[in-house]
């Protein structure tokens, strides 16, 4: 491109929960961008039109597992005049993905701004704030509108009723005839699965690369991807008596965001994943594994006196201090980690043991084989009929 310097390139441009990887040149300025993205469940098509000769640009807006991406390829080139249009142009795209989120039509997760504060709410307390359909893509919203308010200083994770979460709703998920998420019929294709549950931890870790720190607040339980969910905000706070573990590494499960040894080691991340064994707020404390524990009429307390603590800091030097230390843990490979960990996750629901789990849960309900898989006792999937 001769006469354009100087030249530069935009690979895998980031903003929470959106990745941008740009394709194609440009050589003058963009006048203007087309139609805006429209809200839907499947992948939409959005053209940004350049001025006369130009090339159009085509971008596809996904949405897998209904979490919105922006995928472009490639780098692109700027010259002096043009690169202020092209930064224009990524907010403004940035600013339509956020105008379509309507938190007053989510139906998993409640969101509401005070004080500084971004409360996001996780809203199904009949089913103890299971995961369902919507949850993943609502808590990516969440942070999304909390990441783009000015207002917000700190964003506050936390679950109605009688507990935080207790993971997968397997009432949907193991509870069904084969063929649904997460169990498909065999032969499985494993880049199906990983589609889904790649989109699924990415939004989770939208609170761990939020720009604003994260506090996760747990009471009752954080079970199987109900601790993936908590062990991704930055700091958590558990009530005494609150219970946080991952049961499903027993069969059909592997934790996808991969938190534990980065938070406790590799040691006790084996003791707790081999086990599958549950542990209190007061041990994971004494563990390492989260913050603090405080009694449970406390719990509140606790959670506002830190976020008190954070909410008069300037957002950039939150953000700062966020970032350095969060990279430090990214380059221990957590990353490539989680990669691995999703793609494993997907073998353990359509391994021999994982589909005699799922017939289990089908024939006797989800509760019965939970009750069977948990006891340590031999079951027909650990006995002497089993690949293992």
């Amino acid at each position: 491109m001769c006469g354009t310097e100087p030249i530069e390139k935009v690979t895998n441009y980031t903003y929470p929960g959106v990745n941008f990887n740009t394709n194609g040149s440009m050589e003058s300025t963009m006048t203007r961008l087309a139609e805006k993205a429209r809200k839907a469940e499947k992948a939409k098509t959005l053209i940004l039109n350049a001025d006369n000769n130009n090339p159009s640009i085509k971008t596809k807006l996904f949405e897998t597992t209904q979490i919105p991406i922006l995928t472009y390829a490639g780098e692109i080139r700027f010259n002096r005049v043009l690169k202020p249009y092209f930064m224009t142009t990524l907010r403004k795209m940035m600013m339509m993905t956020q105008s379509s989120i309507d938190p007053s039509e989510f139906q998993s997760v409640q969101y509401t701004v005070k004080d500084k504060v971004a409360n996001i709410t996780l809203n199904r307390p009949n089913r103890l704030n299971a995961i369902g359909i919507h949850t993943p893509k609502e808590i990516y919203q969440s942070v999304l509108l909390a990441n783009n308010d000015e207002n917000v200083k700190v964003i506050v994770l936390s679950g109605k009723g009688r507990a935080f979460c207790s993971g997968y709703d397997l009432i949907d998920f193991a509870q069904s005839e084969r063929g649904t998420f997460g169990s498909q019929k065999m032969p499985w294709d494993p880049y199906t699965d990983y589609k889904v549950m790649a989109s699924c931890t990415e939004a989770f870790m939208s609170l761990w690369k939020s720009y604003k720190p994260t506090v996760c607040k747990v009471h009752g339980f954080a079970v199987a991807g109900g601790s993936d969910i908590a062990l991704c905000c930055d700091m958590v706070i558990m009530a005494d008596n609150a219970k946080i573990g991952y049961p499903p590494s027993r069969v059909w499960g592997c934790s996808t965001p991969a938190m534990w040894v980065y938070r406790v080691g590799p040691e006790k991340a084996k003791r707790l994943l081999f086990t599958g064994d549950l542990i209190t707020g007061k041990e994971a404390t004494d563990m390492g594994l989260v913050l603090q524990s405080v009694p449970e009429d406390k719990l509140d307390d606790a959670v506002d006196k830190l976020v008190q603590r954070m909410v008069n800091v300037p957002s950039n030097q939150l953000f700062f201090q966020k970032q350095v230390i969060n990279q430090a843990v990214e380059q221990m490979g957590l990353s490539s980690t989680q990669r691995l960990a999703t793609f494993l996750d997907g073998m353990t629901r359509h391994s021999p043991e994982g589909v005699l789990f799922q017939q289990r849960a089908y024939e006797a309900g989800f509760k019965q084989a939970v009750k069977e898989r948990d006891s340590g006792d031999e079951t027909a999937w650990s006995g002497p009929n089993s690949k293992l």
